[in-house]
C-alpha cells in the first residue's frame, strides 16, 4: 500500500498520471484477432486552433466512451489527427508575413507554402498538448494530418475517381465569394446575421411610355447595374399583364424585359423583383429558367466592375451610397424604408459574402445524396438522439452541387493539368509533365486548391490507410463505430463523410453519430470573442483540474442538448472528487497486511446486512451504468455513479463501518475493511472513464496494476440481496426522519436519546440496533409491543412520534430539548420577528414611501412582511407545543 497525500490536488497528479499511461503504451490499439475492434475517429481540430469549451465537451465524451470500451475488452482505437484548416491557416500566415513587411505574392506559391508548413509545425503541438491536458487517451502513435502523405494520396485518388465517373465537373455557376479572403466558400460556411438595412423602392420607366413606371424594391441597389430582367408572379392579377413589356434600367439605360416566374413573392415589396443572375442565387436560378444574360458587375475585391460609369473600382458599399445619391438626384427613388434582413457573412473573417458567377470545380450531388439518404433509411446509420436525422435528411433533400475549388495556396492543389497547345486537360494523382492527349510539355496545373472539407470528408478511412484496402489497420478498424460531434457540423462534415464513405468504400464510415450541443455561458449565450464571454478550458483545469471540468461538462448532459458552463458546477464536481479522495484515504489509513490475510479466510456468507445492501446497490448501479453508456446516456450514468459514491457509500456505508474499524475485534475489522476496499475498487472502475486521473491515482495506491487496463464491472445476479436491501432502505427511511426531526428541534448530534420502537418485526430492529446507535444518535434502542408498554416504562415524558409502515418510533422530548431554555430561545426569535413586522408595516403605511419608492422596493417589503407573518405563526405554535 502506498500513502495518499492529505489534500487532493489535481496539479500534483494529472500530468504524472498521463505520463504513466504514455510510458506504459496504454492508448495503443492494433489489430487483434482475439478482440473485437471499437473505433472512434476524432473530429480533427484546426492545426492552428486553440482548445475551447466545445472541444472540452467533445473530448470528454469521446474519451469516456473509448475508456469504457477499452475496459470492456475491446481493442479500442481513438484515432487522433489535425486539420490543415485551409482558409483559416492561410489568413494567419498572410497576417504574420504582413507584420514582417512581406507580401505573399512576392514569396510566390512555393515560398509561401514553406512558411505555412513552418507555421503548422510550430503550432500543431499546442492543440495536441491541450487535448492531453484533458486526458485524451488517443493512440498518438497514429496521429494524422489532413495534408500528410497518406491523406493527400487519398484526396487525389478520390478526385480522380469522381472525375472519371462524371461526378466532378468544371463550370460557370453562382458561388459564395469572400472579397476579403479572395476565395469561394461553401454554403455551409456562410453565416446569416440579421442586420439593419434599407429597402430602396426604385422607379423603372417603360421603354414605350417615358411617363409610366414600375417600382422595384431592393436591399442592394449596387447590383442593379447587372440587372437583366424584372420578374413578377404570373398569378399576380394586378401586375402579370405587364409580362413581356420592357423597361429602362436606371443609370445604365439598358432595356430589360418583365418576365413571369413563380419565385416572386407577391406580398413582398412592390411585387416586382429585379433579376441580377450574377449576384443572387435565386435570381441565378430564375435566369437559368428564362435564359437571361449574366452580367457580373462586382470584381474579386468587392469593387464595382463597370467601366462606363463613375462607380468603376469603387467599393461595393461606397458605390451603394453613390448610386442611391444619383438615383435620388435623377428622380428614380420612390421611397426608402428601414428594413431588417439576413446578410450572409463568411464564418471565418465575418466579411459580407458576395454571390458571384464564377468558373469553378463542383461535385455533382444527386447520386451521392441518394446513397446517403438510403443508408439512413436502411438503418445502417443512426443518429443519437434520433431527431437529428431530420437535419441530415432535410439538407440532403435540398442539397446543391458542391463547389470544391478555392482560390488559396494552402491546401490540396487540384490535380488537373491544362495543355496550352491542344487546350485539353489531364487529371492524374501523380504530377503530370506532358499532356496525355498530344504529348505536349506546355502544360500547367490548376492554380486552385480543394475545399478543406473535401479532405475531411475522407477522414474516417484515409486516416486508417485507405486507399490501400489491404492495410491491416484499415481492414480491422474500418468501418468505425461512433462519431461524436456537434449538431452545427452535421451538414459541414457528417453528410460529406457519409456519402464519401459510401462512394469510396461501399459502407457507411460509422454506425452511430452521437450529437452533442453547444456549451454556452451562464446566461445561455453562445461563447464568442465579440461578447468576451469565452471560457478557456485550460484556465479551469489550472484551478480545478481536468477531472472536475470533465465531470461538470458530462453530468446531466443529454445528447443533442445545449448546456451552460456554470463555474458552480465545476466547484461542485471538485468537491465530489475531494470527497472520493478523502474517503479513499480514510480506508487506506486503516489498512494493513494482517487484516488482508484474515479477510481472505472470510466467507461471503458472513456478510452483514449492510454489506449485502451496499453490494446490491453497487450491483444494480453496475447494470444501469452499463446500460446507460451503451445507449450513450453518459450524463445519466455519471449522475448515478456520483449519487452512489457520495450518498450510499460515503454518507452511509463508510459511516456505518467506522465503529467496526475503531473496535478491537480484528475479524470484524478485517471483514469491514475488505468490503470497503471492494466497493471502493469497483466504484473507481465505474468512475474511471469520466474522471480518469484521480481514479487512476487512487487505484494505484491500493492495487499493483493500472486502472485504465482493468476490466469494467459487469452485473452479477448472484449479488442481489433483495430482502437485506429492502430492510436497510427501510431503516434508512426511519433514520432520515429521526435526523430531520432532531434538526427541526435544533438538537445537536452530540445529544443522545433513547429511541422507543413499537413493532412486530423485533428481529430486524435488534439486528440493526447498532445502526441507530451510530447514525441516529441513539443512547439506547428499546423495542416494545404497544403504546401501553411505552407508558409503563416512561409515563412522565412527552414524546415526538414518527409513524412508519411496520413501526412507530418515539423519541422522549425531554431528552432532546431543554424545555425552559428552548422557550427562551423561541421567545427571543418571536420578539425579533415582531419587530421586523412592525418596521415593515410602518414603511408600507407611510404615504411618502408608497408614493415615491420604486415599485420593486415596495413589492420586496410586502413580500418580507408576508414571510415574517408566516415565521411568527410557526414560532408561536412551537412555543405553545412546549
Amino acid at each position: 500500500m502506498k500513502e495518499m497525500e492529505k489534500v487532493y490536488n489535481p496539479k500534483d497528479i494529472e500530468d504524472k498520471v498521463y505520463d504513466l499511461w504514455i510510458k506504459k503504451d496504454c492508448f495503443k490499439a492494433n489489430p487483434n484477432k482475439y478482440k473485437k475492434p471499437y473505433t472512434i475517429i476524432m473530429p480533427p481540430p484546426n492545426v492552428t486552433g486553440k482548445l475551447h469549451m466545445g472541444h472540452a465537451l467533445d473530448i470528454s465524451l469521446q474519451d469516456s466512451l473509448i475508456r469504457y470500451k477499452r475496459m470492456k475488452g475491446y481493442e479500442a482505437l481513438w484515432q487522433p489527427g489535425t486539420d490543415h484548416a485551409a482558409i483559416s491557416t492561410e489568413v494567419k500566415v498572410v497576417d504574420k508575413l504582413k507584420s514582417q513587411g512581406i507580401d505573399k505574392h512576392e514569396l510566390g506559391r512555393e515560398g509561401f507554402l514553406k512558411e505555412a508548413w513552418k507555421w503548422k509545425e510550430e503550432y500543431e503541438h499546442n492543440i495536441i498538448d491541450q487535448q492531453k491536458k484533458m486526458g485524451a487517451s488517443c493512440d498518438w502513435s497514429k496521429l494524422r494530418f489532413t495534408m500528410d502523405e497518406g491523406c493527400s494520396e487519398a484526396v487525389l485518388y478520390t478526385f480522380k475517381h469522381l472525375y472519371d465517373k462524371g461526378l466532378i465537373y468544371r463550370g460557370d455557376r453562382i458561388v459564395n465569394y469572400c472579397p476579403h479572403c479572395h476565395t469561394t466558400i461553401s454554403d455551409a460556411e456562410v453565416l446569416y446575421e440579421e442586420q439593419d438595412g434599407a429597402l430602396y423602392h426604385i422607379r423603372y420607366y417603360f421603354k414605350d411610355d417615358k411617363e409610366k413606371y414600375i417600382v422595384v424594391a431592393t436591399t442592394r441597389p449596387e447590383t442593379m447595374l447587372g440587372d437583366t430582367a424584372v420578374a413578377v408572379n404570373p398569378k399576380d392579377k394586378k401586375n402579370s399583364k405587364l409580362i413581356g413589356k420592357k423597361v429602362i434600367l436606371p443609370l445604365v439605360n439598358r432595356e430589360i424585359e418583365i418576365i413571369g416566374d413563380d419565385y416572386v413573392d407577391m406580398e413582398f415589396g412592390t411585387g416586382f423583383v429585379k433579376m441580377t443572375p450574377c449576384h443572387d442565387p435565386n435570381d441565378y436560378q430564375v435566369g437559368l429558367r428564362h435564359n437571361l444574360e449574366q452580367i457580373c458587375v462586382i470584381d474579386d475585391d468587392g469593387k464595382i466592375d463597370f467601366k462606363d460609369l463613375r462607380y468603376h473600382k469603387m467599393d461595393r458599399f461606397e458605390a451603394r451610397k453613390e448610386i442611391v445619391k444619383d438615383l435620388k438626384e435623377k428622380g428614380y427613388i420612390e421611397k426608402i424604408e428601414n428594413h431588417k434582413h439576413n446578410v450572409g457573412t463568411h464564418d471565418r473573417c465575418k466579411t459580407t459574402i458576395e454571390p458571384m458567377v464564377k468558373l469553378q470545380w463542383f461535385v455533382k450531388m444527386d447520386k451521392l445524396a441518394k446513397k446517403a439518404i438510403d443508408v439512413l433509411k436502411k438503418g445502417d446509420l443512426r443518429f443519437v438522439p434520433d431527431n437529428y436525422k431530420n437535419t441530415y435528411l432535410n439538407w440532403l433533400y435540398n442539397i446543391k452541387d458542391w463547389c470544391i475549388s478555392r482560390q488559396i495556396w494552402w491546401g490540396h492543389r487540384i490535380p488537373v493539368y491544362y495543355c496550352d497547345d491542344c487546350k485539353k486537360l489531364t487529371v492524374n494523382v501523380n504530377k503530370v509533365t506532358k499532356c496525355e492527349h498530344c504529348n505536349s510539355k506546355n502544360i500547367h496545373q490548376d492554380e486552385d486548391t480543394l475545399d478543406t472539407w473535401f479532405s475531411s470528408a475522407l477522414w474516417p478511412f484515409s486516416t486508417l490507410g485507405w486507399p490501400n484496402t489491404k492495410s491491416e489497420i484499415y481492414k480491422y478498424f474500418y468501418p468505425t463505430d461512433t462519431l461524436v460531434t456537434g449538431y452545427d457540423i452535421i451538414f459541414f462534415w457528417v453528410i460529406r463523410m457519409v456519402f464519401s464513405g459510401l462512394e469510396q468504400t461501399g459502407v457507411s464510415p460509422f454506425k452511430d453519430v452521437l450529437i452533442h450541443g453547444i456549451v454556452r455561458d451562464e446566461l445561455g449565450r453562445k461563447m464568442s470573442k465579440s461578447l468576451g464571454n469565452g471560457i478557456d478550458p485550460l484556465d479551469v483545469i489550472n484551478e480545478y483540474g481536468a477531472d472536475a471540468l470533465r465531470l461538470s461538462l458530462l453530468i446531466g448532459n443529454a445528447p443533442g442538448n445545449d448546456m451552460r458552463y456554470i463555474d458552480a458546477k465545476v466547484v461542485k464536481a471538485r468537491n465530489f472528487l475531494n470527497k472520493v479522495w478523502n474517503a479513499s484515504r480514510f480506508i487506506l489509513m486503516n489498512d494493513d497486511k494482517e487484516l488482508d490475510d484474515i479477510a481472505k479466510k472470510i466467507s461471503i456468507k458472513e456478510m452483514s446486512i449492510e454489506d449485502k445492501w451496499i453490494i446490491t446497490k453497487l450491483n444494480q448501479l453496475i447494470k444501469e451504468v452499463n446500460n446507460n453508456i451503451d445507449k450513450y446516456e453518459l450524463g445519466i450514468a455519471i449522475e448515478k455513479i456520483e449519487k452512489f459514491i457520495w450518498e450510499e457509500f460515503c454518507d452511509w456505508y463508510i459511516e456505518l463501518n467506522k465503529s467496526k474499524l475503531y473496535g478491537d475485534d480484528k475479524t470484524v475489522k478485517a471483514k469491514s475493511l475488505a468490503m470497503l476496499k471492494t466497493v471502493l475498487s469497483i466504484s473507481l472502475k465505474l468512475l474511471h472513464p469520466f474522471c480518469p486521473f484521480v481514479t487512476e491515482e487512487i487505484y494505484g495506491k491500493y492495487k499493483n496494476e493500472l486502472l485504465i487496463t482493468s476490466e469494467f464491472p459487469s452485473f452479477n445476479k448472484k449479488f442481489i440481496f433483495k430482502t437485506e436491501n429492502d430492510n436497510i432502505e427501510y431503516i434508512k427511511e426511519i433514520i432520515k426522519s429521526i435526523r430531520n426531526l432532531r434538526a427541526e428541534l435544533n438538537v445537536k448530534n452530540s445529544v443522545k436519546s433513547k429511541i422507543y420502537i413499537i413493532t412486530k418485526n423485533k428481529k430486524l430492529f435488534n439486528d440493526t440496533s447498532y445502526i441507530f446507535m451510530n447514525l441516529a444518535s441513539a443512547s439506547e434502542i428499546i423495542l416494545l409491543d404497544n403504546e401501553k408498554d411505552l407508558l409503563k416504562i416512561n409515563s412522565l415524558d412527552k414524546f415526538q412520534a414518527l409513524m412508519f409502515k411496520d413501526a412507530k418510533v418515539y423519541l422522549p422530548f425531554n431528552e432532546l430539548v431543554d424545555t425552559e431554555k428552548e422557550k427562551l430561545r423561541i421567545q427571543d426569535e418571536i420578539n425579533k420577528v415582531e419587530f421586523e413586522i412592525k418596521r415593515a408595516e410602518g414603511m408600507l403605511n407611510n404615504k411618502n414611501f408608497v408614493e415615491k419608492a420604486p415599485k420593486e422596493k415596495i413589492d420586496a417589503e410586502r413580500s418580507k412582511l408576508e414571510n415574517y407573518k408566516k415565521v411568527l405563526k410557526d414560532l408561536v405554535n412551537n412555543l405553545k407545543s412546549l
